[in-house]
């Protein structure tokens, strides 16, 4: 099989736990956009906080794509135009929010273009996901007016693991099939538009640019990685990806620490062992 895109996760992927690119892998990622693989950062992040990596890899230059917000938004890394995007429905925000405040130490985000809004008050949580995207936090004063009458591309809840799961239980069975509710981190609970997740996402991107699934290689770790796992001819969970990926994916490859996506490039896309 020629694999003539390759999809990635950032965090706990291409990223290392430093949250860096390691300059083998980005010497590789360099050489097969130049041999005419088409590279997209696939990530549950805003836009703003994939950029720096998107321009690191020099995707502007080779025809990349950035799907940030988890599928939300698709956005031509060479045009710089957004090529897709599915904003949430504009009345979700007073219902979600009345559940969010139930419970003690729990936030819950919107994304401005260059900022992060807390609809309540910013924990540890929302402090990391500011940190992952070197944008700061802000407030509004009425962040269900906000979201109303800006709506975006995802809401994310933010809380401990043990209070997550319980508001993820009950989000999802009061919107039923009217959102998507996933867990991209036990941590971190996100609210996308119906339907929307990055497999979907990716399979718009490739009918648009007249390639197939089983053209694509997808890699990943987190629970917001499995259906683009699920759906790519080569589906790939990194060593240290949660266990549900590690039992679904079509192949297993070293941890994020130990250049995992260089290994998956030498092996599948330059047909070398890595060294």
């Amino acid at each position: 099989m020629s694999y003539q895109l390759l999809a990635l996760d950032l965090d706990g992927t291409l990223t290392n736990s430093k949250k860096e690119i390691s300059k083998p892998t980005l010497n590789a990622l360099l050489d097969i956009q130049r041999k005419g693989v088409k590279v997209v950062l696939a990530s549950g992040r805003p836009t703003v906080g994939v950029r720096p990596l998107a321009e690191q890899l020099h995707l502007g230059d080779y025809g990349g794509y950035i799907l940030s917000f988890n599928g939300g938004r698709i956005t031509d890394c060479g045009t710089k135009k957004i090529i897709y995007s599915k904003l949430l429905p504009e009345d979700i925000a007073s219902s979600l929010l009345h559940i969010v405040k139930k419970y003690a130490g729990v936030d819950i985000l919107a994304y401005k273009e260059n900022s992060i809004i807390s609809g309540i008050r910013p924990n540890q949580y929302t402090e990391l996901e500011s940190q992952i995207n070197h944008i700061p936090i802000e407030s509004v004063p009425d962040f269900s007016g906000h979201i109303t009458s800006n709506p975006g591309n995802k809401l994310l809840i933010t809380g401990e693991p043990g209070i997550i799961e319980v508001i993820r239980r009950e989000t999802s069975a009061c919107f039923r099939s009217y959102l998507n509710i996933y867990c991209s981190e036990p941590f971190f609970l996100e609210i996308m538009p119906v339907g929307i997740d990055k497999a979907h996402s990716l399979l718009r991107l490739l009918t648009s640019i007249g390639m197939n699934a089983g053209e694509m290689i997808c890699c990943g770790d987190g629970y917001n990685d499995l259906t683009m796992i699920e759906t790519a001819g080569l589906g790939v969970a990194m060593a240290n990806a949660q266990p549900i990926l590690l039992e679904k994916a079509d192949y297993i490859t070293k941890s994020n620490d130990e250049n995992g996506i260089l290994h998956v490039i030498n092996k599948f896309i330059l047909g070398t062992e890595e060294n």
